[in-house]
């Protein structure tokens, strides 16, 4: 089995006010750079990137795109920004005593800022030596909790950049305005997106509001509008096990037409 090389990296972003981030790079074994490869970014890069976690997306990619399940894919897995002059080891859920943590600012808001981050200074830095399509059709987004609201805001906001969207456990709820969705959804402009939703009944419920609720309201509002769209639901809680049990069949879902038109 071929198997792509993943790299650390650190990055301080002038975007999103000077934060410092580890983030990494996966290069599947395919790739040669004589063809432009489909992108897909993750956030909370730290969860999804790790073959000892729930997700194991460089094995998962491996994988598929030695199938032929998914093309030829760069993944960029990033972390939230800290409010720091350096980051010591390995960058997790948690920050280091007394480091302040961007992540809901970034994750949370349902403006473009961190999407512009992605463009102006992530893809820019990685597009110096790679070969990235600059279809959005051939481009995903993807993360948990907040960053799956993240994710879905990215794409909403920049179709232009992203049409394909993976949210696990999604936080569409009022941490920072994310519970009007739905509504912004069934009355705005149709987006040309393929979204797919996970989440268990057992998901937070707090002073932001219900997640599992939140995500069925995301549900109907898109069935609503006839989205491109895909929801699995369970019975689990809020973490990534669900999420990472169908990761494969949702990365074949995801990009099941990719040899046609690559939409």
């Amino acid at each position: 089995m071929p198997r792509g090389k993943v790299t650390r990296h650190e990055w301080r972003s002038t975007i999103l006010d000077g934060t410092l981030r580890q983030w990494y790079l996966y290069v599947p074994a395919q790739y040669d750079g004589t063809k432009p490869a489909a992108l897909m970014v993750f956030q909370d890069g730290h969860a999804y990137v790790s073959e000892a976690g729930d997700l194991r997306v460089p094995i998962v990619f491996d994988n598929l795109i030695h199938q032929g399940a998914m093309p030829v894919t760069i993944g960029i897995f990033l972390n939230p920004g800290l409010f720091t002059d350096k980051i010591e080891g390995r960058q997790g859920w948690k920050a280091p005593e007394g480091v302040k943590r961007n992540r809901s600012v970034e994750y949370d808001s349902l403006n473009a800022d961190y999407v512009t981050f992605l463009e102006k200074e992530i893809l820019h830095e990685v597009r110096k030596d790679h070969n990235l399509s600059e279809d959005p059709s051939m481009r995903a987004i993807c993360g948990m909790s907040s960053g799956g609201i993240c994710a879905f805001t990215a794409a909403w906001q920049r179709p232009d950049l992203f049409r394909k969207v993976v949210s696990h456990i999604g936080s569409f709820t009022n941490i920072r305005g994310g519970h009007v969705y739905p509504a912004l959804i069934r009355k705005g402009e149709k987006k040309p997106l393929r979204v797919f939703l996970q989440d268990g009944s057992n998901d937070l419920d707090n002073a932001h509001g219900n997640w599992w609720l939140g995500n069925l309201q995301m549900e109907k509002a898109l069935l609503f509008r006839k989205y491109d769209f895909k929801t699995v639901w369970g019975k689990g809680g809020h973490s990534g096990k669900h999420g990472g049990a169908i990761f494969p069949e949702t990365m074949r879902w995801l990009w099941r037409d990719w040899k046609g038109s690559g939409k």
